[in-house]
């Protein structure tokens, strides 16, 4: 049998543990709403998919980056409304480990992914296709905008389900932690 001392004891570690378990789950100071980071990083699998040339890239041999894997559609207000942020954050100088994939999602059409790419002054950025739809396979995709952030050592911690500022500066001082 408990004794009250006792009771009340449990009760304050257990509100404790509870309050300061929560807060060490999200030791991070996460700068958006719309991210999801995994506790354990993900591995993903060997990916090709297509520069705008049509040459085959394996996401693997970006191991060693940091990658962010952007995926987006000509028709998609909220990918056109964030690619100039994330042109800007591809020539953002503060990193310098940093490669950015914006991958279109639709068929394959290099005259209008062009034109969407030119209609927003994107200059550093480069135009990927997934004509064979690994990356849906793979990271499970149910939308665009879609946002993946891979370490270093090629495990996916993070996604971002929806638009992003990629100039928000404390969103862009969380990313430096990564590259």
């Amino acid at each position: 049998m408990f004794k009250n001392h006792q009771i009340i004891n449990f009760f304050i570690l257990t509100t404790f543990f509870c309050i300061f378990s929560s807060i060490s789950q999200t030791d991070e100071d996460v700068p958006l709403n719309n991210i999801a980071i995994n506790e354990i990083p993900k591995p993903i699998s060997s990916i090709l998919f297509e520069d705008f040339s049509g040459n085959k890239i394996n996401i693997k041999d970006y191991q060693g980056k940091f990658v962010i894997l952007n995926f987006w559609a000509t028709w998609c207000a909220p990918c056109k409304k964030e690619m100039p942020s994330l042109d800007k954050l591809a020539q953002n100088s503060d990193f310098k480990n940093l490669k950015i994939f914006a991958i279109n999602m639709e068929e394959v059409n290099q005259t209008k992914a062009k034109f969407f790419f030119k209609n927003l002054k994107i200059k550093k950025l480069d135009i990927y296709f997934d004509s064979n739809l690994n990356f849906v396979k793979e990271f499970k995709l149910r939308g665009v905008p879609t946002t993946i952030l891979i370490n270093k050592k090629g495990k996916e911690f993070a996604r971002i389900i929806g638009e992003v500022d990629f100039e928000n500066k404390k969103f862009v001082n969380w990313l430096l932690k990564y590259d």
